[in-house]
Order: structure tokens, then C-alpha cells, then sequence
């Protein structure tokens, strides 16, 4: 077998797509199974210790994740770039967006650490954390704050091996970071020799430790391959380099604000359904999480259309392009259709997992089968607009996301469920109207070819 490190990064500019698309694919499905996982494991270890640790892991986990949309923006912004480079056969100036992506990167992670060390306790208390989780929280963040220069490193780098098609470098480098994490949650946490008992602060250690051994690992294979003139080249700023990367993020940071800014006003809808509500606010995060299973395979060609439309518009093979996107979209509706199906067939016994409470199961089970029915938009939804991005056309994505949320989703959904008093389903018939519009308006865009005369750089 032939060393990974060695090999080179694959053509995706010429063969066959289905080749190609399966090439990408399984390497990121693994990586987001490796995520889910580990995200998995912080909650589980934090529900062994108490309520209270399993809180603070939630609350945390969320605002940590506002604080990674910056660094996610970056990356979709260099992969566009680098995988341009890579598909016109210009290693040289993929290896100059890289370089200038990796000091964007340090510093912005460099300004928001700093900003997290020293205002820890008020950015808590504004995000409006329980007063009883406050401390426990707290002691998170900061080590959280510290750990976000390498995580940022990580998720960047890791978006440039993507883009250049060497999808096993960021597959071994994420199984070793989840197999750490996972592991160190146990044996920091509890004690196990020869580690010391740490209690609830091992959860954020074990993350700490482990992005920051996948940034080192990642780092090293910058010196390989087709990257070795990474580190044998100057390193000095270049403005109008970042300004590319920039122009391109700032849409992706602002799509991802507005999304997860919509989905906590889908909550506060929900908390004004009186003594349903508690039900209701359940039944969601039950339902969004059972969902998640569902993104796992639609996240993992979202990815990969990126690539291969970023790849094959730097060749000049704009119509390849546009085929991969196809075919891609049409592999993910006809893979979430299924999924969902068995979803919808089998709810109850899916809900049941998660929840006991009878009153909790009957919603939840309500919110995945009505949920299920806008699936195959989702996926259209979610791989044309990977197309999209990987092609530059991040405004475009922004706007329908935009659109889908706060003029179709949020409105329909308090008019339905409070003005109406549809309750909880009002919510979930909103939910599938917008992504069915969001589907529909995301195929739009893609088939207009606007994002194949999009000059980048």
C-alpha cells in the first residue's frame, strides 16, 4: 500500500465523476461520523459527573460553535481559492492562498482568544448562562479560548488538503483527534492510570490537547508532497490576498450568523406556547439531533461538490463543473430520501431513544415525520449550495439562506403556531415550507451558471 504521504493529490478535472464524487465522499462522511461521535462522548461523559456538567457542556458547546463560524468562513473562502489553483494546475499560488489563509486565521483566533481570556465571566453572563452552571462554564471557556488558535489552524488546513483533493490527510488527522478526545474525556475526567482525576475540567482538556496534536500533525504535512515549498518560501502578509479570501468568507460568516440566529427565535416561538412549550422546546432539540444522523452523508458531499466545482472551473471546464453538481444533488436526494423514509416508518421507536415522557414522544415523533417530507429539498438544499461556495458564489448561498429563514420560516411559523394557535406542528409545517423553498430556490440559483463567470482572483 503506498504511503499517503507520498501520494499525489488526485485529478479530479478529468475520468469518471462518479469516481471522482466517491472519492471525495467516504473520507468526509468518516470525518463528520468522527465529529458527531466525539460530540456524542462530551455529552455522555458530562451526564456521568451531573446535570449541571451536562448543561454547561450544551450552553458552551453552542456559543464555542459562534465562535468557529469565523474560522468555517475562512475555509470555505480558501478552499474556493486553492481548489481554483489546483484545478488550473498552479500549485504555486495554491500554496501562497494557503500560507495567507493560515496567518488570517492566527490573527483572528490571536484577537477572539485574547478577547475570551480576559472577558470570560461577561461574555458568559450576557449569553445568558444559569447562574448555577456559571462557573462550571466559565473554567470552559477559558481553556477553550486558549485551544482556539490551533483549532482554528486545524479546521483551515484541513479545508486546504480538501481543496487540493487529498481528502486522507484531514481523514487520518480527524481520526486521531476524535480517537484522543474520546479517550481522553474517560481517562482525564475519572482518573485512569497513569492520567490524574481531573473531573468535569478533563472535557475541556481532552479537546484542547487533541485540536491542537491534529494542528501539529496537519503542520507536518505542509512539508510533504506538492506543500514543501510551504515552508521553503518567505512568509510575509499579503493584503490583497487576504482581501480575496475576505470578500469571499464574509458572506459564509454571515449566512451561518443568521441561521443559527433564526433557530433561536424558532425557540423563543416555541417558549410562547404556554404549557405546551416545554414539550415543544423538547420535541426540537430531540428532533434536531435524531436529524443530525440524516446530515451526516448530505455534509459530506456538500463538501465534496465544492471541490470538484472549484476544481474543475479553474481547468475551464465549466459544463464538467456543472455535471459534478448534478450529480452530486441527485446522489444526496436519492440517499436522504431513503434515510428519511426509514425515519418516517420507524419515528416512534427513533424518538423513543432520546425520550420517555410520553407527551415528549408523541411531538417528537410528529416533528420527524412531518420534518422528513422536506428531506430531499434539504439535500438540494445542502450539495448545491456546497457547488456553490466551492465555486465562490458565497453570496448567492447567503441570500437564499437568508431568505428561507427570516422571510419564510420565522414569519410562517409564528403566524401558524401563536396567531393561528396551531401550536408545535404549526412550527414543524413552517420548518418544511422554508426548506422547501430554500431547496428549490438554492436549485434556482445553481442552474442560472451565474457562479461559472465569477472572477476570484
Amino acid at each position: 500500500m503506498q504511503n499517503p504521504l507520498k501520494q499525489p493529490s488526485p485529478n479530479l478535472t478529468i475520468g469518471s465523476l462518479w469516481s471522482n464524487i466517491w472519492q471525495l465522499s467516504w473520507p468526509m462522511f468518516l470525518i463528520m461520523v468522527f465529529n458527531f461521535f466525539v460530540g456524542l462522548t462530551d455529552v455522555y461523559v458530562a451526564g456521568l459527573l451531573n446535570a449541571k456538567v451536562q448543561a454547561a457542556v450544551g450552553f458552551i458547546s453552542q456559543l464555542y460553535f459562534l465562535i468557529i463560524i469565523i474560522a468555517n468562513a475562512i475555509s470555505i473562502g480558501t478552499l474556493a481559492l486553492v481548489s481554483r489553483s489546483i484545478g488550473a494546475d498552479d500549485r504555486e499560488t495554491a500554496v501562497e492562498i494557503s500560507k495567507q489563509s493560515m496567518i488570517f486565521s492566527v490573527f483572528i483566533a490571536i484577537g477572539l482568544s485574547l478577547v475570551g481570556i480576559v472577558f470570560s465571566e461577561e461574555i458568559i453572563s450576557l449569553a445568558g448562562f444559569p447562574v448555577e452552571i456559571r462557573d462550571i462554564s466559565n473554567h470552559f471557556f477559558k481553556i477553550f479560548a486558549f485551544a482556539l488558535g490551533p483549532n482554528y489552524l486545524l479546521i483551515v488546513s484541513n479545508a486546504i488538503f480538501r481543496a487540493s483533493g487529498e481528502v486522507t490527510k484531514p481523514l487520518m488527522t480527524m481520526f486521531l483527534v476524535s480517537i484522543m478526545n474520546i479517550i481522553g474525556d474517560f481517562f482525564l475526567v475519572f482518573g485512569i492510570f497513569p492520567f490524574p482525576e481531573l473531573g468535569y475540567i478533563g472535557i475541556a482538556i481532552s479537546t484542547a490537547i487533541s485540536v491542537t496534536t491534529g494542528m501539529i500533525v496537519n503542520l507536518i504535512f505542509f512539508g510533504t508532497g506538492q506543500w514543501k515549498s510551504f515552508y521553503r518560501t518567505r512568509w510575509i502578509v499579503t493584503i490583497d490576498t487576504i482581501k480575496k479570501i475576505f470578500r469571499i468568507s464574509w458572506p459564509s460568516a454571515l449566512l451561518q450568523v443568521a441561521w443559527n440566529a433564526g433557530t433561536i427565535v424558532l425557540y423563543n416561538i416555541l417558549g410562547r406556547l404556554g404549557d405546551a412549550s416545554i414539550t415543544a422546546l423538547a420535541s426540537l432539540t430531540n428532533g434536531l439531533r435524531l436529524e443530525a444522523i440524516i446530515y451526516l452523508p448530505a455534509f459530506a458531499l456538500n463538501m465534496s461538490a465544492s471541490v470538484l466545482i472549484g476544481q474543475n472551473l479553474g481547468a475551464k471546464n465549466p459544463v464538467r463543473a456543472e455535471k459534478s453538481g448534478w450529480k452530486i444533488a441527485q446522489t444526496g436526494v436519492v440517499l436522504m430520501s431513503l434515510m428519511a423514509l426509514g425515519m418516517f416508518v420507524f419515528s416512534k421507536d427513533i424518538a423513543s431513544i432520546l425520550t420517555r415522557n410520553a407527551g415528549v414522544l408523541e411531538e417528537t415523533t410528529r416533528y420527524l415525520r412531518i420534518n422528513m417530507i422536506s428531506e430531499p429539498f434539504m439535500a438540494l438544499s445542502v450539495v448545491l449550495g456546497g457547488a456553490l461556495q466551492g465555486a465562490g458564489d458565497t453570496k448567492g448561498t447567503m441570500w437564499v439562506i437568508i431568505i428561507a429563514m427570516w422571510f419564510i420560516r420565522l414569519p410562517l411559523a409564528y403566524f401558524l403556531a401563536v396567531i393561528m394557535h396551531y401550536g408545535a406542528t404549526g412550527v414543524w409545517v413552517a420548518m418544511i415550507t422554508s426548506m422547501a423553498v430554500q431547496g428549490l430556490l438554492m436549485t434556482w440559483r445553481f442552474r442560472t451558471g451565474h457562479w461559472k463567470k465569477l472572477k476570484l482572483y
